[in-house]
């Protein structure tokens, strides 16, 4: 799977990168920018993303992943506050909340990519929050 990194945090960028690779997926690379986004989403044509909210430019991630949608590239936000998610989660299959674990972000990166591949009987991982499931949970407080 070609995986696309939206994050402007290069350390946390970078281990992703390399957590991404050992599970054996392709990085077609890293974007700090929003600008820089853009431009990976038409040149490099990923099959997934990690998509941080608050990027070098703002929060502009958010924008970012509602054009991933629209490209119909799935994606998951990664975010140090998920409450500043939209409630339709912008197109996002679910976002995973920092600090995480790479643990988690591998279990994360296996169900998501089962999923892509169509095998949806696997359960999600704690680290990821599905986006039916945020959206659920928000209703009912």
């Amino acid at each position: 799977m070609k995986v696309m990194i939206v994050e402007d945090e290069m350390l946390l960028a970078m281990e992703l990168e390399s957590e991404v690779e050992m599970a054996g997926h392709i990085v077609t690379g890293l974007a700090m920018s929003s600008a820089q986004a853009r431009h990976q989403i038409g040149s490099s044509k990923p099959d997934f993303a990690f998509v941080d909210i608050h990027l070098m430019d703002g929060p502009t991630g958010i924008d970012v992943g509602r054009e991933l949608a629209a490209a119909g590239i799935p994606y998951v936000f990664v975010s140090g506050n998920i409450k500043k998610i939209p409630d339709d989660f912008a197109g996002a299959l679910g976002a995973i909340e920092k600090p995480y674990t790479m643990n988690g972000m591998k279990n994360a990166l296996a169900y998501v990519s089962a999923i892509i591949q169509g095998d949806d009987s696997g359960s999600p991982p704690v680290s990821l929050v599905l986006a039916e499931d945020a959206n659920a949970g928000r209703r009912s407080t």
